[in-house]
Formats: C-alpha cells, structure tokens, sequence
C-alpha cells in the first residue's frame, strides 16, 4: 500500500488539509509530518521531516504546499533522494512524472484553488514514470562525492 507523506507551512495549511482529504475520498493512506495549523512557521521543519520519510520508506511519495511552493521545494530537493516537482498546472504534473520520476508534489497554496490542485494531484497520481532515456537522465541527479 502506498503511504503518502504530507508537508506544509502555514501558508499551505489549508490546501494540505485539502489534499488530505483528497487522499481520504481516493483511498490513500497518508502521514502528516505537519504544520498543524496555520500560524505561522517555517517550511524547512516539515519539508526535511517529509524527505526524511520518504528516504527511510515510512511513505513512498509525498504533497507538499507552501505558498509559493518554491521555499518547500527547494528545502526537499537537497535531500539527495527526493525529486521534488513545483506543478501548478496538470500538465507539469504529468511531465514531472512521466520524464523525471517526481516522488514529492509540491503546489503553491497561495496561487491555485482546490479545483486546479484536485486535476494535478489527480494528473500526478494517475501517470507513470516511463523510465527508458529518461532514467539515464535521473541517475545524474545525485551529487556524486569528490
């Protein structure tokens, strides 16, 4: 079963808390590694808290918001096994996941609604990685040690 890890700060709260019962209604299981309310807070806290479980497989793909989404997106993305994609439209959801492997979506809590969020995490969920060229690319990612 996929587990679905959650992150955001307070200006993501209230589309995490959207996004979670999206995972409710579809049948996912999730972890919630926070904020818990929408005072305000830092987005690294939560955005580590979501690579690390992702990197230790206590959930295998994660949602995380902050209010542009790019402070969230850029603390997950120096953990070395997080492919943290920025999608405000479906179709770089769809591309994040078909040519780059994606395992965390990140959406910009200030600037879409819940219409917009529900067609890209439907986009991100629904579409596979198609590996082949594409995998070559991604095992260049990582940082290697000098």
């Amino acid at each position: 079963m996929r587990i679905i890890g959650l992150a955001s700060d307070h200006a993501g709260f209230a589309l995490k808390e959207y996004a979670k019962q999206w995972l409710i209604d579809k049948g996912f299981q999730y972890k919630d590694y926070g904020t818990f309310n929408s005072e305000s807070c830092d987005y690294p806290d939560y955005a580590h808290l979501l690579a690390k479980g992702i990197e230790n497989g206590d959930c295998n793909i994660g949602i995380a918001v902050c209010g542009s989404g790019e402070g969230i997106s850029m603390t997950l993305n120096k953990h070395q096994g997080i492919r943290a994609a920025l999608c405000w439209i479906p179709e770089i959801a769809k591309l994040s996941r078909q040519h780059n492997d994606a395992n965390v979506l990140v959406m910009p809590g200030r600037f879409i609604d819940t219409v917009m969020a529900d067609k890209i995490m439907t986009v991100f969920f629904d579409t596979a990685f198609e590996g082949g060229r594409h995998q070559a690319r991604i095992n260049k990612i990582p940082m290697k040690e000098r």
